[in-house]
């Protein structure tokens, strides 16, 4: 796609209103995209970091409120060390690096996930991040850090059960809005549009109390490989689609 035909396809895009306020993407591929050019997977890593800049950019360009990244999940720890370790010094590294810029350009850095059991340097550099961008009001870059989904609600329910064994909280109480507002994403709206590079079909433990009414688009491109363009098509289909939330196309028309 040419300069021009980018460009229109964004204008197009913007023109159409009804943008979501809230993109989540899983970004997977990074290890495929690598093998298929005989490269060790950490190679793919380092090249994903580059399209993290390029949609966070665009996300910020087109008014997101907020783009959430799953960017290293409880479950990666399972990967072989060197792998992880390499994870690591690539994650402080881009940290450190890019703190300053997302900073120019009015972007908040928040965090959801256990940042207690990171490696003191990247935690570090993570926290010095937020610090750093804590009060600007444009894009909030949330990346979901040594996430678990699964490990997020329980830790919700064991918090709001111990409310109730305290007195403070009657069971029947407890609402869907108790449990968002224990959950990491508490002061963060849930995602409209949910994308999945790598043309993979599953939710891998994501968000999966706040992608109840989500819209899913599936991508076979590898996350180094997804561009600009194909981040735009995502929206582009997201504004195609009815969000019903239960009820019929009649009672959303009227």
């Amino acid at each position: 796609m040419t300069p021009e035909q980018l460009a229109k396809l964004k204008a197009d895009v913007l023109a159409h209103g009804d943008l979501p306020k809230h993109v989540a993407i899983i970004m997977d591929g990074n290890g495929r995209w690598a093998k298929s050019r005989s490269k060790p997977r950490i190679f793919g890593h380092t090249a994903g970091v580059k399209t993290v800049r390029l949609i966070t950019e665009l996300a910020g360009e087109l008014g997101l409120e907020t783009l959430t990244l799953y960017t290293f999940s409880s479950e990666n720890w399972n990967r072989p060390k060197l792998e992880v370790s390499a994870l690591m010094n690539l994650l402080l590294d881009t940290i450190t690096k890019e703190v300053e810029d997302l900073h120019r350009n009015n972007v908040r850095l928040t965090v959801i996930g256990n940042l207690e059991s990171m490696p003191k340097g990247p935690r570090k550099g993570m926290l010095d991040g937020i610090e750093r961008t804590a009060s600007n009001t444009g894009l909030n870059l949330n990346l979901a850090l040594n996430y678990g989904s699964r490990q997020e609600i329980l830790q919700a329910v064991q918090t709001i059960g111990s409310a109730v064994e305290r007195g403070e909280l009657k069971p029947s109480e407890i609402s869907d809005e108790t449990i968002s507002n224990h959950l990491y994403t508490a002061k963060i709206q849930d995602p409209d549009l949910l994308i999945r590079t790598s043309g993979e079909f599953r939710l891998s433990n994501f968000l999966l109390w706040q992608l109840a009414y989500t819209e899913i688009f599936v991508t076979p491109v590898f996350w180094p490989a997804f561009s600009e363009q194909d981040f735009l098509e995502a929206i582009k289909e997201f504004q195609k689609r009815e969000r019903r939330y239960g009820q019929v196309s009649e009672q959303i028309k009227t």
